[in-house]
């Protein structure tokens, strides 16, 4: 019998499920992190305390068929802490999940924040999550609550409880905002959004401005740089804990890649650079791993369509919302690419939109290095060694871009932050 019981994002994807597998001696608890690993427990009630599993045999972490990824096999394993405990004479390996990192979701009432909490709610590394929203945020804590995983889930509602939700919160992120309408560019939603960011992005920085900020809400190309004035005019501006969540790209071309050439989709890796809207999203199809063969008009089918993906979600909905799961499941991935990177693991690389030197622009997404302080090194190398398509598309989008990052710093220079 197997039941999926916990999926955590990183570099691809970890199921994390029951099934029979080898017994378990009273050797310690031991595993190459290149296979995956078992492991047999003489009663179920030890598996009752994380993730909600029914009584069952054992736990198994398979790299193959998983949520996370390959070098994040490790990192769930690692989340546990051996313990061992006598019963019937026997000494058995007891693992209690080390969750240590509170979350915030500001915007956790909304379509893209009620699947992102779940996600984040499964999380092993999450001792807390505060999910904020204006309204109807009880419910889905409520609702929440009920999933016997270990993070406790408090709820925050309205501006004057904004403050208390993120007091000693490590990750903050905002998917908060109106969603695309079909017709709507990413753009259009910027009067809306940007003043709800920049709200938001003001509480941050009074209540907790060490924490690592996640931006969701679109225009991501405008709010990223919004956000970074008001920290500035805060004066507690970090560059590299200020993040765009631009995973959705890298989640889409890997999908459609794999779908496309027939490929094994835990071993496909696109790096998509630029922005996070339009064409400003490009996807080095020349840097796929593994090495693929793709033609000419494969390459700008795949292109148009990872562009376009999210207004593909749009118009399939015709009105009814917009690209919200998928983007909920790439947020996962990356927080907890983010939560390992704090927890300590020094392999943590993710494509995001961040300050950056790689151009003459001074946002720009591309893949990261993440630590324990946020953005240890931004990667050159993808950037060289480019196609033609990838140079003139990678010319086209810097003029989009770097209107979106105006329009985003004036609009912050114009509206004095609250003292």
């Amino acid at each position: 019998m197997k039941l999926t019981s916990c999926k955590m994002a990183a570099a691809s994807t970890v199921n994390f499920f029951t099934t029979s597998t080898a017994p378990c001696n009273s050797k310690p608890y031991m595993v190459s992190k290149s296979k995956s690993f078992g492991l047999r427990f003489n009663s179920p009630n030890y598996l009752r305390s994380f993730s909600g599993l029914k009584a069952a045999t054992s736990v198994n972490c398979e790299s193959e068929s998983s949520f996370l990824g390959k070098e994040s096999t490790a990192a769930l394993r690692d989340s546990f802490a051996p313990k061992a405990v006598k019963q019937n004479r026997d000494t058995v390996t007891r693992f209690q999940p080390r969750a240590s990192f509170k979350v915030a979701i500001l915007g956790a009432a909304g379509g893209i924040g009620q699947p992102l909490a779940l996600l984040i709610k499964m999380s092993p590394l999450v001792s807390t999550l505060h999910l904020y929203d204006i309204a109807n945020v009880r419910g889905v804590t409520a609702d929440l609550s009920h999933c016997n995983t270990p993070s406790q889930v408090l709820d925050f509602t309205g501006t004057a409880e904004l403050p208390n939700s993120l007091k000693g919160v490590d990750v903050v992120v905002i998917p908060a905002g109106v969603p695309r309408k079909p017709g709507m560019t990413r753009d259009d939603l910027f009067n809306i959004n940007a003043n709800i960011v920049k709200d938001l992005v003001e509480a941050v920085a009074d209540t907790c401005p060490d924490a690592f900020i996640h931006i969701i809400s679109n225009p991501v190309n405008s709010t990223v740089p919004i956000a970074a004035e008001v920290l500035k005019q805060k004066g507690v501006y970090d560059p590299k804990k200020l993040f765009g969540v631009t995973t959705p790209g890298v989640v889409r071309a890997n999908t459609f890649v794999a779908q496309k050439k027939n490929l094994k989709l835990i071993d496909v890796d696109v790096p998509v650079v630029g922005g996070h809207a339009g064409i400003t999203i490009l996807p080095l199809l020349s840097k796929i791993k593994p090495s693929v063969s793709l033609t000419d008009e494969e390459v700008e089918e795949l292109t148009v369509r990872i562009q376009n993906a999210g207004t593909e979600v749009v118009d399939a909905k015709a009105g009814a919302g917009s690209a919200t799961l998928s983007m909920a499941y790439a947020a996962a991935r990356f927080m907890e690419s983010s939560l390992r990177a704090l927890d300590g693991d020094s392999d943590v690389y993710e494509c995001s939109y961040v300050q950056s030197e790689l151009t003459e622009l001074p946002f720009f997404a591309s893949r990261v290095k993440l630590g324990k302080n946020g953005v240890e090194a931004v990667i050159p190398s993808d950037l060289q060694g480019l196609t033609e398509y990838e140079a003139k598309a990678l010319e086209a989008l810097k003029l989009e871009l770097k209107a979106s990052i105006e329009k985003g710093i004036a609009f912050a220079n114009k509206q004095p932050v609250a003292a």
